[in-house]
């Protein structure tokens, strides 16, 4: 709460109009007796009807991910602003939120394109919200034993991964569950996806960088037949006869950076890069 309020105090004197995340403001209101004479927005038509200028996401790189699916299509950048502790997207950290509001009120900003990845399922599984700025995927749900993912790239069999589960994920995604598994770093704007088993049974299968104008096609069996299907944080339980295909979004989501702000940097100072604690 202290640093809401250290946002919502700066915001207030340079007159900015303020709305809440419905979901977020009857949460405050429950957990903390706050003050809920604000207005809400829920939905995506709704930010663009009232015609917000930016998302301010005050979290951590997950919270993000929940702001672009309030996002979609609107191109309604979002600032976010780091109380987790990693945050590749989430750059402002919390004791600099009144110079990131300084900096953004001046147009001392830059807006950085990020892709998204699009699934297609028959089934639908996700409806309206069929798309994840970090990464698609299929796990398996209840048996110990390996999944099979046959996977078709462009409609030609690409492979079959006997693993736990298959990640895709964007450049965005790479520093997270994608990186977990071995998977490369790519930099934002590269224009891949990336193929990243997750435990895989054959030691053959290595992570695989692809086009993001490609589309892949996914068939998955297993000694039970239900699986895990994600979307970022949003998840499902799917059965053998879902039909998956992933492609490129069309429509990209806009985070602000400030000036100075370098990804190299980022990552040398997020994954402590060039330090060596034995000096």
């Amino acid at each position: 709460m202290q640093y809401l309020n250290i946002l919502i105090e700066k915001l207030k004197k340079n007159d900015i109009e303020i709305f809440f995340y419905e979901e977020f403001l009857k949460l405050l209101v429950e957990k903390f007796d706050f003050n809920d004479n604000y207005a809400s927005i829920s939905e995506t038509k709704k930010l663009k009807t009232n015609k917000i200028d930016t998302v301010l996401s005050i979290g951590g790189d997950g919270t993000i991910l929940n702001s672009a699916v309030l996002v979609k299509d609107s191109k309604v950048p979002i600032l976010g602003i780091n109380l987790g502790r990693l945050g590749f997207l989430a750059i402002v950290e919390k004791n600099k939120i009144n110079v990131a509001i300084d900096s953004l009120l001046s147009g001392n900003y830059k807006i950085q394109k990020r892709s998204l990845i699009k699934l297609i399922s028959e089934p639908q599984i996700f409806g309206d919200e069929n798309f994840a700025l970090n990464d698609f995927t299929v796990h398996k749900s209840e048996a110990p034993s390996v999944i099979a993912v046959h996977t078709y790239l462009d409609g030609k069999y690409l492979n079959t991964y006997w693993a736990d589960g298959l990640i895709v994920s964007t450049p965005t995604g790479s520093t997270g569950y994608s990186l977990s598994c071995g998977g490369p770093i790519v930099f934002p704007g590269s224009g891949n996806f990336i193929i990243t088993p997750v435990a895989p049974h054959n030691l053959t299968m290595r992570p695989l960088v692809i086009p993001d104008d490609s589309e892949l096609s996914l068939e998955i069996e297993g000694r039970t037949d239900s699986f895990l299907c994600t979307l970022d944080s949003r998840y499902k339980k799917i059965t053998s006869k879902y039909k998956l295909i992933l492609k490129k979004a069309n429509f990209l989501i806009n985070i602000i950076v400030f000036e100075g702000y370098d990804f190299t940097k980022n990552l040398q100072n997020k994954l402590n890069w060039g330090n060596d604690k034995r000096n």
